[in-house]
């Protein structure tokens, strides 16, 4: 994929940036609704993807911000991808072995990013599936020293995801929290007790009704992302 280089300006609101790009201000979607006020900060070098769509209020979409001299991923939506693709190629030990894959399993008004199971035949081959396992996918782009923290600003949909969770390990199936740290620097995972706690206390009622945590980072490259098949530690502790 062929990105463009510009210069991050400004960020009128949530969803786009002023970015100059060869000499001329230009507007680009920002794929990425937390603040990230860390990593856009005025002339930061950014890389965006360009769109041919005459439909498209903007031209841009902005994908990438340098930050400590690495390559941060800012698209949210393609931490879920990059799980599912790694657990369909068996890169995520803790969640191989299943046959089936399926992404959006809608479970009562909320819907789990991926949902696995085990297909196995009945005694009149017909499918069914067993061993459910629900995985709720969250991209980290926050990172103090080298600690990675979630959420960078209140999120309640967040605590509703875990909260459905919770309620699922209760009816017996196996569930999932995946932190994909989008920054390379991430070394460790905690939640961001600071700017969200009641995310960071449900997400230890989770842990507590054993709904399990998995952390692990990506490499981005701008010909390509790859998961690094190192599963993280995490601390789930209060230290404000």
């Amino acid at each position: 994929m062929d990105y463009v280089k510009g210069i991050f300006k400004n960020r009128p609101n949530r969803f786009i940036a002023e970015v100059e790009v060869e000499n001329s201000l230009e507007i680009a979607h920002v794929p990425n609704t937390g603040r990230c006020k860390e990593l856009l900060v005025e002339n930061a070098v950014v890389w965006l993807k360009p769109s041919n769509n005459p439909n498209r209020k903007t031209k841009f979409s902005l994908h990438f911000v340098e930050n400590r001299g690495v390559l941060v991923s800012l698209y949210s939506q393609e931490a879920n991808s990059i799980v599912y693709d790694s657990i369909i190629n068996g890169e995520i030990k803790e969640l191989s072995g299943y046959s089936y894959h399926q992404r959006e399993k809608t479970v009562d008004n909320s819907r789990i990013d991926i949902y696995l199971a085990n297909q196995e035949d009945d005694c009149c081959g017909m499918n069914f599936l067993v061993n459910p396992c629900y995985v709720e996918v969250k991209g980290v782009t926050l990172i103090i020293d080298n600690e990675a923290r979630f959420p960078d600003a209140p999120t309640q949909r967040g605590s509703k995801h875990l909260k459905e969770l919770i309620k699922l390990k209760k009816e017996g199936n196996r569930c999932v929290v995946f932190f994909l740290i989008q920054h390379p620097l991430g070394k460790y995972f905690r939640p961001n007790w600071e700017n969200d706690p009641l995310f960071s206390k449900t997400l230890n009622e989770a842990y507590e009704n054993g709904v399990e945590i998995l952390v692990y980072r990506c490499d981005n490259q701008l010909n390509g992302i790859k998961l690094i098949q190192e599963s993280l530690k995490f601390d789930l502790s209060d230290f404000r």
